[in-house]
């Protein structure tokens, strides 16, 4: 027989499975992080209500109706009742409701295109702050950062002020990645020649932990940066520091950046080419390449001379009505 010390040990043991756990979800230092923590919980608890009280009513019934408890009421023919029926079904059709409404709410509410209304639940943000503008650019297997307005950029280190709204710019070189720094905001993806945009701001000094929440190939696991909130007097002096940088993000050298790399050190460029980021979001970083909003500008060109030329309606330039603008007339036998 197992002696009861060693018994309990057991029954503790795997609570040892919970010590690499991180609150950082549910303990974040971002506003819109911190917002999106208040929906887990508060979703939670409202599928509590249902899902307590169903557990607990399991073990009851149980416990209840065991084939010992012969006090146990039986009553095999009966079959229905409307109470039960209107908590069984009311209950969870409202609690669904209220979620609904919930989710509906916030989803407008943490857009991350959506331009940030304050700073935190006591501070709105003053009118005329402009946020600080961020380019991200995932690639194989690290992180680039550009800071058009600073004029410099960095691989695998990412530093904003806290208490400063920043507007991310994402984009990706290869292929689809998630950018999710969990203390800051929700994970948002970076598609090759698309952008999508984050709206977020940090309220204390710290430094978190960023990675890419999407698997990627083989460095995946290893595509992590350090993401700095500082004063914005430190900001003011890392940007300076940088800035004496003697490495500059050329073209060229953007492209061997760009060749698959796993646990790449990081790095600081004083100063960037102009238009980097466009030329990255377009695919034609390389001299020579056609960017391809130059293409889909010369296509939208094309096919609107060749509606003039038919003497078709404008409505054929729209996107959706372009494979019959450019569709080969039948031939008549």
């Amino acid at each position: 027989m197992i002696p009861p010390i060693v018994r309990r040990g057991l029954l503790l043991a795997p609570l040892m499975w919970l010590a690499g756990c991180d609150t950082v979800v549910l303990n974040p230092s971002g506003d819109i992080a911190a917002q999106q923590a208040h929906l887990v919980v508060v979703s939670t608890l409202l599928m509590l209500l249902i899902i307590v009280p169903v557990m607990f009513l399991i073990c009851w019934f149980a416990w209840r109706y065991r084939k010992s408890n012969t006090a146990a009421e039986y009553k095999p023919d009966w079959d229905h009742s409307t109470k039960l029926e209107l908590l069984i079904w009311g209950a969870p059709l409202l609690i669904i409701i209220v979620l609904g409404l919930i989710t509906w709410i916030y989803t407008h509410l943490l857009d991350p295109y959506r331009p940030l209304s304050r700073i935190d639940e006591n501070r709105p943000i003053a009118a005329g702050v402009k946020p600080l503008e961020v380019q991200v650019v995932s690639m194989d297997w690290k992180w680039m950062f550009i800071y058009p307005e600073q004029g410099i950029a960095t691989v695998n280190e990412l530093v904003t002020p806290i208490d400063v709204p920043v507007r991310f710019h994402m984009t990706s070189t290869s292929v689809m990645n998630a950018f999710y720094i969990p203390a800051l905001a929700g994970m948002v993806y970076t598609m090759p020649s698309m952008e999508t945009q984050l709206n977020a701001v940090m309220n204390k000094v710290g430094v978190y932990d960023g990675f890419s929440a999407n698997y990627s190939g083989a460095g995946f696991s290893d595509m992590k940066f350090k993401y700095h909130g500082v004063s914005q007097a430190d900001f003011d002096a890392w940007v300076a520091k940088t800035k004496t940088s003697t490495s500059a993000l050329t073209r060229a050298e953007f492209l061997a950046l760009d060749k698959p790399t796993i646990k790449h050190p990081i790095m600081h460029f004083g100063s960037v080419d102009k238009g980097m980021y466009d030329l990255i979001l377009n695919r034609c970083v390389a001299e020579g390449s056609t960017c391809i909003n130059t293409q889909m500008h010369q296509d939208a060109t094309r096919i609107k001379a060749a509606a003039a030329i038919k003497k078709l309606p404008e409505e054929v330039c729209e996107p959706t009505n372009v494979a019959a603008t450019t569709a080969q007339p039948t031939r008549k036998e």
